[in-house]
């Protein structure tokens, strides 16, 4: 199995490298500080700041210059800036955030198309977020939706590849330390839940998401190539 991973630095990102290493996947990674795992012939990784949209092409193609299809390519990476008044947010803030959670995303499904590599299924990591829009998460909000409706858009324009936005639920990585710690939930109530959540069965660690993401592959394939799927509403 050949897959593409962005943000397997930490994290889920990094939860699934491991998930996927151990299966005997070739990995390909890309993220800002690197991916930690060493000493695996199956990981083949480059560090590329992802918020520097003219860098990414370049660094594809020398990741990936022995690629000639992939079975997976997971949009991972991504930031979740400050949860804050969105009046109080500056604008080139979210612009930064934006590169990150979306464009980035843009520019290497451009790179695929453009080079004619096959890719039989994308999942785009989104967030409940960007459909509850709850006060505070402004611009990480703003992104996910966008991130979403990027995934509509491209499915159309790679009808050979399935496409799938996917917004995994809560995940203990780092950043619920910031949530969870530095966040004031009676200020952004919302944040409340995951306060809640953390240490408990409600917040899996982010290997056991990955793991869950993984056996979800060939389900979500069944379904409407373009969609937003929420994995705490697949037994709905």
């Amino acid at each position: 199995m050949n897959v593409l991973i962005t943000g397997n630095s930490s994290g889920l990102g990094l939860g699934l490298t491991k998930q996927l290493l151990a299966q005997e996947a070739i990995v390909w990674g890309m993220s800002r500080s690197g991916c930690p795992i060493q000493g695996d012939d199956g990981l083949r990784d480059r560090e590329v700041d992802l918020g520097n949209l003219n860098a990414i092409p370049e660094a594809m193609d020398r990741l990936l210059s022995d690629c000639l299809r992939l079975d997976l390519l997971v949009l991972n990476a991504g930031i979740l800036g400050r949860i804050q008044e969105f009046n109080t947010t500056d604008v080139h803030d979210v612009e930064h955030l934006f590169r990150i959670n979306v464009w980035a995303n843009k520019v290497i499904l451009d790179w695929f198309i453009e080079r004619q590599i096959p890719v039989e299924q994308v999942v785009a990591i989104s967030s409940g977020a960007g459909h509850n829009l709850s006060h505070g998460w402004g611009a990480y909000a703003m992104s996910k939706s966008s991130l979403d409706d990027l995934v509509a858009l491209y499915a159309h324009e790679m009808p050979d590849t399935h496409l799938t936005s996917l917004a995994p639920g809560l995940v203990d990585t780092e950043m619920q330390d910031y949530l969870c710690g530095d966040v004031d939930s009676d200020e952004f109530p919302s944040v409340q839940k995951l306060k809640d959540a953390r240490g408990t069965d409600a917040m899996p660690s982010a290997e056991q998401s990955a793991e869950q993401i993984l056996g979800l592959l060939e389900s979500l394939k069944e379904g409407e190539s373009g969609r937003f799927v929420d994995v705490r509403n697949l037994d709905d």
